[in-house]
């Protein structure tokens, strides 16, 4: 009841309220922008003045000579020099006096000067007596107090030269402590002597089955024929002295590997061989080590940096299972690529170590 008596006084003032009329706009006269020239002519000169005035200088679709209108009422005297102008301004502008300062420049110092805090003393520093190695290490040089930090283990203060020539008990040569560590120079190796064996005649001597000739070296010799290699390998069928053999980096081929592999089957007093540093194929490789099980004297063999590095798993496993055949050999020098077939050959080398080793305590 209460809500209805509400909403009716709510409408019967909304009944007696006045609403406030809009006044009428007046027209506003239609222009016709044909006619705009004959209106231009109908305004005096104060009212095209106040008309050219009445634009935005900030539009940026108007020229910048249109932005803003000609205040200048003078003539021009002349044409425009811009030298001259500047000339005549700086002139002017020399001439004039320049504008008093309300109140004369002086200097000053405005704040507290800082001044640093001074510490109290410890009392460790109050009860410190002065001693003569207070003094002698007052008067010390730097070069004098670094060969001090390095006799008592100061290591931390020192650079790296300074501080292995501490260690050696040699002179400090590297500055202060700011010194610089510097490389040290280069400790030159003279060159090994050439190989000067003739192979001709230990050619000669092999077939002659000389008795003092256990040990032949033909290292590095680069001007070895093919020929002769593979007359070198040829004799060790025959020859019963020769205990070392040693053709590294002679260039040696397939085509020599092969004899000396020939030649290895019936060989029985060779006991290291060593042909690294060549041209020799995992193949090859394989036919030696092939020939090695036959006679099974050969103690050392080193077939290591060919040309062909990689020697592929299918050599590799063929050499595992060739050493695993043979009982003698303690030394293989080889390059192999899988885990597997470097592991298994290790053992085997291992174990045929360790059988020599059982004989000879049992012989002792």
């Amino acid at each position: 009841m209460h809500l209805e008596c509400s909403a009716l006084h709510i409408q019967q003032t909304a009944d007696t309220m006045e609403v406030p009329q809009l006044k009428p706009v007046q027209d506003v006269p239609e222009i016709d922008l044909d006619d705009i020239d004959k209106l231009l002519e109908s305004l005096s000169p104060e009212e095209l003045e106040e008309l050219n005035g009445d634009f935005d200088p900030d539009n940026s679709l108007l020229p910048p000579s249109q932005r803003m209108k000609n205040q200048t009422s003078k003539a021009p005297t002349g044409p425009y020099h811009r030298k001259k102008l500047l000339d005549f301004l700086e002139k002017k502008a020399k001439e004039e006096k320049d504008w008093e300062q309300n109140k004369p420049f002086v200097k000053e110092i405005r704040g507290k000067i800082w001044k640093p805090k001074v510490e109290p003393k410890s009392k460790e520093e109050e009860e410190h007596l002065e001693t003569e190695w207070d003094d002698i290490l007052t008067a010390a040089s730097e070069e004098e107090l670094v060969d001090l930090a390095a006799v008592l283990g100061f290591h931390g203060m020192l650079n790296q030269t300074q501080y292995y020539a501490g260690l050696d008990n040699m002179k400090i040569e590297a500055g202060g402590f700011q010194g610089v560590a510097k490389a040290q120079e280069l400790i030159k190796v003279p060159d090994e002597p050439p190989n000067k064996t003739d192979v001709e005649e230990s050619i000669k001597r092999l077939k002659d089955n000389d008795s003092k000739l256990t040990h032949l070296n033909l290292n590095n010799i680069k001007n070895i024929s093919v020929e002769r290699l593979i007359e070198v390998c040829e004799t060790l069928k025959t020859n019963t002295t020769l205990e070392t053999l040693e053709m590294a980096s002679v260039n040696m081929t397939d085509k020599v590997a092969k004899k000396l592999a020939e030649a290895l089957s019936e060989n029985k007093t060779l006991k290291v061989l060593n042909v690294e540093s060549n041209f020799v194929s995992g193949e090859a490789i394989v036919e030696i080590m092939k020939a090695i099980n036959k006679n099974q004297t050969l103690q050392e063999l080193r077939v290591a940096n060919q040309k062909p590095e990689v020697l592929g798993n299918k050599v590799e496993m063929t050499l595992v299972k060739l050493i695993g055949e043979n009982s003698t050999l303690l030394r293989f020098g080889i390059a192999l690529e899988f885990p597997d077939a470097r592991v298994r050959i290790h053992e085997k080398l291992q174990e045929n170590n360790d059988n020599l080793r059982k004989k000879r305590v049992g012989k002792d």
